[in-house]
């Protein structure tokens, strides 16, 4: 049975709230996540976000919802696929 999948929107939005908690629209794929990084796949580029005691509070991928709690440290964007590696460990990108 083929499914017909279509994004409820293509926009791309952040809120932080006092760097404790953050609310991310527009999510394509989670790569990774740890109480310190989570990084994934938006429909602006890959996302790295940084800090401490990190937690995937809510994740909705049909809707391309994603909800953190912690303290929110650094927020960077790359256009390169291979930033994904950086959330991986050694010896996963020694054996890809």
């Amino acid at each position: 049975m083929e499914q017909n999948y279509q994004k409820n929107s293509s926009q791309h939005r952040l809120i932080i709230q006092n760097r404790e908690s953050m609310d991310v629209t527009g999510v394509l794929h989670v790569d990774s996540f740890d109480d310190e990084e989570v990084i994934l796949e938006t429909e602006q580029g890959i996302l790295a976000i940084r800090g401490e005691e990190l937690h995937i509070r809510q994740l909705n991928l049909e809707k391309g919802e994603l909800a953190i709690e912690g303290l929110i440290l650094e927020l960077t964007y790359s256009d390169d696929k291979r930033f994904r590696d950086r959330g991986k460990g050694l010896f996963e990108r020694l054996f890809k």
